[in-house]
């Protein structure tokens, strides 16, 4: 049986470390689905889906991460939003042509690296680190750093299986105001590396565990599933048509004759007419008035 779409938690028990280790097929596959993207920003979405399903698993608050690379450079923006739930989403847009075999710094060019968490309660934070490392990996390692000052390695695998996208990764953290052996985290590190994309994307998570791990106690804790998920509605978008002015929705209706809403996350299309928009407003109107 594969770990395909799941997260796993574990930990040391002689060491205070914790690790992750996520495995997703479905979720990646849904995200690309649709878009033309070329193999590289597919690829860089993979691993920014891994990255941010992390992230998210270090959270220990309801809400949501964003994890967003951009840039002047022919990719404009890649983008993946998840939220504790481990429901995810992501696109990525293009301002020119992709060269074939292009690196991180090559397709976003001068840019940077914005994580965005947003507890459900609470205030919202931001961080922003330049892109000085070669791979997503080494971003995200030197954003721990600065931000957090936990030492944390991140591994990420991007491929296929069974003819399908697929994407996995493993997370290393120092448990936070613990003592550990730097050179323990070295060791720790050292053998993570050797984990290959096909075992993440294959093999059940305690076998992965006890392939780079057999000589240390782990202990390994319940999966949580992974999937894709959008938020958008019709309601939401009848809701972000609500804070337009009236002419400019005229405008767009005597374009058209009606007005397309299209989600960039999951394609989906929600077409408002003259008599929907008039709805919209009474029913808009007829909740003011019942608020006075």
């Amino acid at each position: 049986m594969s770990n395909k779409d799941q997260l796993h938690r574990y930990l040391f028990n002689h060491h205070a470390v914790r690790g992750e280790l996520v495995s997703l097929s479905e979720t990646f596959q849904q995200i690309v689905d649709g878009h033309d993207y070329p193999a590289e920003v597919r690829t860089l979405l993979g691993e920014l889906l891994v990255a941010t399903s992390l992230l998210t698993a270090t959270l220990k608050f309801d809400g949501d991460i964003t994890v967003q690379v951009q840039g002047d450079g022919p990719l404009k923006l890649a983008v993946i939003n998840g939220n504790n739930l481990q429901e995810m989403r992501g696109v990525a847009r293009l301002q020119g042509d992709i060269a074939e075999g292009s690196t991180l710094k090559q397709m976003v060019g001068n840019g940077y690296m914005v994580i965005t968490i947003s507890p459900t309660e609470g205030e919202r934070y931001q961080g922003v680190v330049g892109l000085e490392g070669e791979t997503l990996a080494e971003c995200l390692e030197d954003y721990f750093l600065r931000s957090e000052q936990l030492p944390t390695r991140i591994f990420i695998r991007t491929g296929e299986s069974e003819g399908q996208p697929a994407a996995g990764g493993m997370l290393l953290q120092v448990l936070p105001a613990q003592e550990t052996d730097a050179e323990e985290f070295s060791h720790l590190s050292q053998l993570t590396t050797t984990i290959k994309a096909e075992e993440l994307f294959t093999l059940p998570a305690n076998e992965v565990l006890y392939r780079l791990y057999h000589q240390e106690e782990v202990t390994l804790y319940e999966p949580q599933d992974v999937c894709f998920k959008c938020t958008c509605s019709r309601q939401r978008c009848a809701d972000a048509l609500l804070t337009l002015p009236d002419e400019e929705v005229l405008e767009m209706l005597e374009e058209d004759e009606k007005i397309d809403m299209h989600c960039d996350y999951c394609g989906s299309h929600y077409v408002f007419d003259a008599m929907d928009m008039v709805s919209i407003r009474s029913g808009a109107n007829s909740s003011n008035d019942s608020i006075h």
